[in-house]
């Protein structure tokens, strides 16, 4: 029996009408809620080189983490080699390099890769590290049906936020629906796309923008994965998202509810989908990074534990906290176990895990579901007009005339004005700004760690068979001038022969090209 600190009995749920478990979904996937599982506490980790983040991971799991969460330094996300000469100055410094599948097997060394599931942050190249982590565990006797976890490969919002494409969006695109294809034939525990609204909110749109792009990339990505051929309750279930918890705590619970709404209805009435977790928005939630300041550091403890409240309120499946010192500098150990507690002391402490919904039936909370639906709507019809009836094209053009790049940069304008008038305070930085912040404790990258990346790269390079890689290039190259092939299967080829991750994404720039964005004015 579940009951209060005093000893009170609870139910699972309370209030009338639909409950948790029903479409919707409005309040929640499941009946019980977090009573038979609490949500996954994936910690977000990454740095230096593969040994460095390998141990980082090998703590978090000690500390009591349920899942690993791979950040990859810029050249890496970037699709370029560490020794390329536009990633002098930036190995390992803002995530983990990971330039061949040597680099794939030092970062997952001594971890069980089937008892874990993994969440990789990349995107334009997340073909070639998804192909790397299925070599890694088949080289470690794990079959790639056995492995569990996300790939984020969110390519849409790239062009939209966040800036790291390489590849034009149609054929980026792709790319995204080959990984949804081979994931649904062959890796039924992964999830192939992980649909993601954080980083437009980190760019600055509001909540409510948040909410509409996200999911009409979504839609975008169903539409284009049935065109391949794929039957919607085929990979459906596989699909995830990726939501930003911000500091407004009852808005970012109306957008979690409302995207549960959003996302069940359009599944079952614009798509056909027929299987119950077709239409089940699942979602992992990270706290606000743009929301963390540097000044002050240390109150932003507390804006992370009412962040990840509200994601928990709201229902996310999975969660990161950010640690207090990322304003400042990548997150030592010490501030990243805090970050892990904030989350603990929430499951185990408030009750917030005892009842499905609380906060369900609140005159306010329904209203703010609403009006989060309703907004989002408004976008759905600019973008369906768009593309004449279609979601995908409707985001192709969203993406070549400036509108989503323009909303976000209004919305973020209009944010930074309200601060610097003081209309919208954020405490110790336009208010409540006296006193002393001590110095803080911060992880620093040092130059060592790019000459050993360097070193390590020029060794795989010269302990290799340049011929098999060769070979494998340009397979992959004349694999990709035939758009029906899916093209994971030569991926995954070269990646054994240890061609570098630069390597491959040149072979494919060869027949995609490269994407330079249009400049709004």
């Amino acid at each position: 029996m579940v009951e209060t600190m005093s000893g009170v009995p609870l139910d699972p749920s309370y209030g009338d009408g639909l409950q948790p478990g029903e479409f919707p979904y409005t309040r929640g996937l499941h009946s019980t809620g977090y009573r038979s599982k609490l949500w996954t506490m994936r910690m977000f980790a990454g740095f230096g080189t593969a040994t460095d983040t390998n141990a980082r991971f090998h703590a978090l799991l000690r500390a009591g983490g349920t899942g690993l969460s791979t950040a990859f330094d810029m050249p890496t996300l970037m699709g370029r080699d560490s020794d390329h000469e536009w990633s002098v100055g930036e190995v390992g410094r803002a995530g983990v390099a990971v330039d061949t599948l040597a680099d794939m097997e030092d970062l997952f060394a001594g971890i069980e890769l089937d008892k874990v599931t993994t969440s990789m942050t990349i995107n334009g190249p997340a073909a070639i590290l998804m192909a790397m982590y299925v070599a890694v565990a088949e080289k470690g006797g794990v079959r790639r049906a056995d492995l569990g976890g996300t790939i984020q490969n969110d390519i849409l919002k790239e062009y939209q936020a966040q800036k790291e494409y390489i590849f034009p969006p149609r054929p980026s695109v792709r790319l995204v629906t080959d990984l949804i294809r081979f994931t649904t034939a062959e890796m039924p525990r992964w999830h192939p796309v992980s649909i993601s609204g954080y980083h437009i909110r980190e760019a600055g749109s509001t909540a409510a923008q948040e909410l509409a792009f996200t999911l009409a990339n979504g839609f975008a990505y169903v539409e284009a994965a049935v065109a391949a051929g794929l039957d919607v309750d085929d990979f459906a279930p596989r699909l995830s998202f990726f939501f930003n918890a911000h500091s407004d705590f009852f808005e970012e619970i109306g957008k979690f509810r409302a995207a549960r709404r959003i996302w069940a209805t359009w599944m079952k009435d614009r798509y056909g989908a027929t299987n119950p977790r077709s239409l089940m928005c699942r979602f992992h939630t990270q706290t606000a990074g743009v929301s963390l300041t540097a000044q002050q550091p240390e109150n932003n403890i507390a804006r992370v534990a009412v962040q990840a409240l509200s994601a928990v309120l709201g229902g996310t499946q999975s969660l990161h906290t950010d640690s207090f010192d990322e304003a400042l500098a990548l997150p030592t150990e010490k501030a990243a176990r805090i970050a892990l507690r904030t989350q603990q002391i929430v499951a185990h402490e408030t009750g917030a895990a005892s009842v499905v919904d609380p906060l369900g039936g609140s005159h306010f909370v329904e209203w703010i579901t609403d009006e989060m639906e309703r907004q989002a709507n408004e976008v759905f019809d600019h973008i369906n007009q768009l593309g004449d009836g279609s979601m995908l094209e409707g985001v192709y053009a969203g993406i070549e005339d400036g509108y989503f790049v323009g909303e976000i940069a209004d919305a973020a304008y209009r944010f930074e004005r309200e601060m610097n008038a003081g209309r919208r305070i954020i405490v110790g930085v336009n208010e409540f700004t006296e006193g002393e912040d001590d110095e803080a404790n911060l992880l620093s990258i040092g130059h060592e760690t790019e000459e050993l990346q360097l070193k390590r790269l020029e060794e795989v390079r010269g302990d290799r068979d340049n011929n098999a890689v060769s070979a494998s290039l340009t397979a992959l190259a004349k694999a990709a001038e035939q758009p029906d092939v899916n093209l994971m299967p030569a991926i995954i080829e070269a990646v054994r022969t240890y061609a570098t991750e630069g390597e491959i994404v040149a072979a494919l720039e060869s027949v995609f090209g490269t994407y330079v964005e249009t400049a709004v004015v």
